[in-house]
């Protein structure tokens, strides 16, 4: 059953890491946060579970993708391509989420950045050849996410893969939190766009002062 999964976050000391597993923890799922180092995780863990109420631990990132069934790798893109080889190993077999955004930003505002294999999850995959790699999570606020006030979180969440099994798992992590929408967004070669349109929120959010996101209309 998909709610008896340990949920893993590499990257879960940071905004969208910590705010997805506040949701996940206060659903009733058990969280595992990932950091370098472990003490800073389990700083994390102790907040992330006092806020949500739930079952929270921490651990270095080895540990964290070992423990976890499923995994989030929910990383800042200057430490995307180093964190998930080093866990590598650790990662063969299971369902990974890539969740980041390769993004630059300059007095102009945020904007996309190339990269090589295309798109961050199509480095992950290229990085974890024996992992489940789908990519999902990218437009959330993790203002949002924080804040467990808000008990309708308005949002569709686009989950992109090429393992039907791994990316109906994701859409339901997504639809453990309340108002959330898992929607299928097509292979993986795809996240590229899904991606970089996270700059065009970004901008619509600092223009209007809102945390928005997308919903995805006659679905």
């Amino acid at each position: 059953m998909a709610e008896e999964l340990t949920i893993g976050v590499l990257g879960g000391t940071g905004a969208q890491g910590k705010g997805l597993a506040i949701r996940w923890a206060s659903e009733g799922r058990r969280v595992v946060i990932g950091s370098r180092k472990a003490e800073r995780a389990q700083e994390a863990a102790a907040e992330i579970a006092e806020t949500s109420g739930g079952s929270v631990t921490g651990a270095d990132n080895a540990t964290c993708a070992a423990d976890a069934d499923i995994v989030i790798a929910a990383l800042p893109w200057d430490g995307h391509e180093d964190t998930l080889r080093s866990v590598r190993e650790q990662l063969a077999g299971k369902i990974v989420v890539d969740c980041a955004n390769p993004l630059g930003f300059d007095k102009k505002g945020p904007y996309a950045l190339d990269v090589p294999e295309g798109s961050a999850a199509q480095q992950a995959e290229a990085l974890l050849p024996d992992s489940r790699v789908t990519a999902a999570f990218h437009h959330v606020s993790a203002v949002t996410l924080a804040d467990l006030s808000v008990t309708h979180v308005d949002l569709d969440v686009l989950v992109l893969g090429d393992d039907r099994e791994a990316t109906d798992v994701v859409r339901g992590l997504a639809d453990a939190i309340p108002g959330v929408r898992g929607i299928y967004g097509g292979r993986l070669r795809n996240a590229r766009q899904v991606e970089a349109l996270t700059a065009n929120i970004i901008a619509i959010n600092r223009r209007y002062k809102a945390h928005a996101g997308l919903r995805i209309t006659d679905v």
